[in-house]
C-alpha cells in the first residue's frame, strides 16, 4: 500500500517565493500539502489560500523550532505516513520529493536528509563562506559524537517517518533553530536509522536565512544539545528532549 506522503511548509514571510516552491512540488508524489504561518507581515497566508493550500496560522510569532512543532502535528492529524519539511523560500527543490521519500516508502530509513554538501554545490550555490566553515566544524563534531558519517546536518530539507514522529518527544525541544539538530539527537538516540540524499543548494535574493549572529547561537545551543547527548547516555542527568513523553 502507497503511503501518504504530506508536505508540510514552515512559513514566515514567504509571499515572494510560495508559488514558484509550491508549482515546483510533484503533485503526483504527495498526498496533502500544509502550511503553517509564524505571523507572517506579509502576503503569505492569502497567497497560500490562493493556491489551495491548506493553512495554520499562529497569531503571534513562535519561531521556527515552534513552527515545526505545529507543522508535525497538523500532518499527524492529517493521518501522514511520511512527513515531508519544505522551506517555501525556494533554497531547496521540491522536485526531489520522490528521491527523499523513496528511503522511508522502502522501510530503509525514518530520516532522510538532503544534504547540500553531499551535492558539492554548496559554495556554488551561493552559501556563505562562513556557513559553509561552520557547517563542516559542527557535521565533523556531531559525527564523532552521535557515531555516524553523515555529509551535513544542517539542512532545512527533511522526510519523516510517523513511526519517528510519534516515538521522539519532538515536543519538548527548543522553538528556535536548534529545534532541527535536537531532532537528530533524539533519532540516534531512539536507534532509529539516518539517511541522505544528494540536493542543489539555491541562496536567492528572497530565501530566508539566519544572520552571523544567530548562526553563532546557534552553533553554541547545537554543541549544548551534543552535551546533553552525551550526558543523557551516562546516565548521569536526565533532559525532557529524551523523555518518552511529549
Amino acid at each position: 500500500m502507497k503511503p501518504r506522503v504530506v508536505v508540510v511548509m514552515p512559513a514566515y514571510n514567504a509571499a515572494k517565493t510560495l508559488e514558484i516552491t509550491y508549482n515546483d512540488i510533484p503533485k503526483d508524489a504527495v498526498d496533502g500539502i500544509i502550511l503553517v504561518d509564524d505571523a507572517s507581515h506579509d502576503e503569505t497566508v492569502n497567497k497560500a489560500r490562493e493556491l489551495g493550500i491548506s493553512v495554520f496560522v499562529h497569531p503571534e510569532n513562535r519561531g521556527y523550532g515552534g513552527n515545526q512543532k505545529t507543522c508535525y502535528t497538523e500532518a499527524l492529524k492529517n493521518n501522514a505516513d511520511i512527513v515531508v519539511m519544505l522551506h517555501p523560500d525556494y533554497q531547496y527543490d521540491p522536485k526531489l520529493i520522490p528521491e527523499i521519500v523513496r528511503p522511508i516508502a522502502e522501510g530503509k530509513a525514518d530520516l532522510v536528509l538532503a544534504s547540500r554538501l553531499l551535492s558539492g554545490t554548496a559554495l556554488s550555490g551561493g552559501m556563505p563562506f562562513y556557513k559553509y566553515i561552520s557547517n563542516r566544524f559542527l557535521t565533523i563534531t556531531e559525527n564523532l559524537i552521535l557515531g555516524l558519517k553523515l555529509s551535513e546536518f544542517h539542512t532545512g530539507y527533511r522526510a519523516y517517518s510517523r513511526r519517528l514522529l510519534e516515538n521522539i518527544p519532538f515536543m519538548n525541544n527548543s522553538e528556535n533553530f536548534v529545534f532541527d539538530t535536537e531532532v537528530i539527537v533524539q533519532t540516534v538516540y531512539y536507534g532509529m536509522t539516518i539517511k541522505e540524499i544528494p540536493c542543489p543548494t539555491k541562496y536567492l535574493k528572497d530565501s530566508s536565512s539566519i544572520s552571523f549572529k544567530n548562526s553563532v547561537v546557534y552553533g553554541l545551543q547545537t554543541l549544548w544539545s551534543l552535551l546533553r547527548y552525551l550526558l543523557q547516555k551516562s546516565r548521569f542527568v536526565s533532559f525532557r528532549i529524551f523523555s518518552a513523553k511529549r
